[in-house]
């Protein structure tokens, strides 16, 4: 199992960042994905999770109606659409896959929110 995530950077207040995850090594719309963030000196939190196909999500309240997270299955990718960020969103996003018992993450990438 595979997961890199792509996609986060600094960003002021306001803005906007998608992240990726291109999956691989196992059969990826057999699977829910997860993004899970974690700020600094904080534990984990997770921030938002998709069904396999795709049809069902369920988000943090922190962010609820402001990100977004989606898949494309024939591109084996899970995204992260984050609109009107704030500097409490900074973190390291991490994707996130429970598969058989055992629990995948990838190397995260870091999301700065500031001015």
């Amino acid at each position: 199992v595979q997961l890199v995530e792509s996609g986060g950077g600094l960003v002021q207040p306001g803005g906007s960042l998608r992240l990726s995850c291109a999956a691989s090594g196992f059969t990826f719309s057999s699977n829910p994905m997860s993004w899970v963030r974690q700020a600094p000196g904080k534990e984990r939190e997770m921030v938002a999770t998709i069904s396999s196909s795709g049809g069902r999500t369920n988000y943090a309240n922190s962010v609820k109606g402001r990100f977004t997270i989606s898949r494309d299955n024939a591109k084996n990718t899970v995204y992260l659409q984050m609109n009107k960020l704030n500097p409490e969103d900074t973190a390291v996003y991490y994707c996130n896959l429970w598969r058989a018992g055992d629990e995948y993450w990838g190397q995260g990438t870091q999301v700065t929110v500031s001015s």
